[in-house]
């Protein structure tokens, strides 16, 4: 009887420390979305990567990085967290739309519509960019193409 009712506290104990560890991680990423909505980059920052350490997979944070990376012009750490988020979320249309912008300003003609191609098969909600992808496709000089 007594292994039995340690057994049984052992378990909800084990489940309380659980529900408090994922309220913790959830708790990161909402906090870091508001600081983020608030312009308070390095808070959020802070927060997104202390999200990641508990929750490695967590493709949401890794894309809120990757848009705070844009705001300060960190384009080797924006490309890093659009290709975590992608790497974790291959149909991610908002990573690959951001990663098509990053590739346009580079030039890069071959690697934008094979982007392109991809957002364009995988596109649910960003549908309506596709016309301003194609827009800028045209604009860009194909430099790295033979």
């Amino acid at each position: 009887m007594k292994n039995k009712f340690l057994y049984i506290l052992f378990v909800v104990f084990f489940f309380v420390i659980c529900d408090e560890h994922i309220f913790a991680v959830e708790n990161f990423f909402s906090e870091g979305k508001v600081k983020y909505e608030n312009k308070k980059y390095e808070e959020a920052k802070f927060l997104f990567q202390r999200n990641i350490v508990f929750n490695p997979k967590h493709f949401i944070s890794y894309l809120y990085l990757a848009k705070i990376y844009k705001e300060e012009k960190n384009n080797k750490e924006l490309k890093k967290n659009l290709d975590t988020t992608l790497l974790l979320d291959p149909k991610n249309e908002e990573a690959i739309y951001m990663l098509i912008e990053l590739e346009i300003e580079k030039s890069n003609f071959s690697k934008v519509k094979e982007l392109n191609d991809k957002f364009l098969q995988v596109c649910s909600d960003l549908c309506n960019k596709s016309l301003v992808i194609e827009e800028k496709i045209k604009n860009l000089e194909p430099k790295n193409e033979s």
